[in-house]
């Protein structure tokens, strides 16, 4: 007796062939009288069907970096060339815009457009400085949640109220299905 291993769509390493491929159908071969398949046969598009020990599943739980650890966001500033207004001694850095930029290239992450920046340099700037340290903050509160789960009977009840917050705050970020009622806890402060 036999019982599918894979299923269709699914991408396997094909071994015999030493590539990747995606599962195109699952052939169960039946017999009469018998409630499960005797053998299960995978046909990948290679010419022949595989049997489950020729083919390995991909992980796709392997090593994925924790983005909060790895990621280190900060505000780079961008030459604005093209606006008299931002050469005005008010703005809090003349002549420059903020980019929050998220990878070691200066490549991706936030830019703000140079008519927003014009109109109110000091709220751009702010929202700068919170955009670029919000890994920072997404560090605190996991650490405090985690805090908080290890040691319950010791945390007091203040400290375990700002966990249950910070907690909602995440599941917002990660879009989990409490993010509903974070919304709700956080709109009611």
């Amino acid at each position: 007796m036999a019982k599918a291993v894979f299923h269709k769509g699914q991408r396997v390493f094909v071994r015999p062939v030493g590539t990747w491929a995606a599962i195109e159908r699952v052939n169960p071969q039946w017999v009469k009288g018998v409630e499960e398949p005797l053998r299960v046969t995978y046909e990948v598009g290679l010419g022949r069907d595989f049997q489950a020990h020729e083919l390995a599943a991909e992980e796709r739980d392997a090593a994925k970096p924790d983005l909060i650890a790895t990621e280190n966001w900060r505000i780079l500033r961008a030459v604005n060339r093209l606006s008299a207004d931002s050469r005005d001694p008010r703005h809090p850095h003349p002549g420059t815009f903020p980019v929050v930029v998220t990878d070691e290239k200066d490549w991706g992450g936030w830019r703000v457009p140079m008519a927003e920046y014009d109109r109110d340099p000091a709220r751009i700037e702010h929202q700068a400085r919170v955009m670029a340290n919000a890994q920072r903050l997404m560090r605190v509160a996991r650490e405090l949640t985690e805090f908080a789960t290890d040691h319950p009977h010791e945390t007091p009840a203040q400290l375990q109220d700002l966990a249950a917050q910070a907690e909602m705050v995440l599941a917002a970020i990660y879009k989990d299905n409490t993010a509903s009622r974070s919304d709700a806890v956080l709109a009611a402060e």
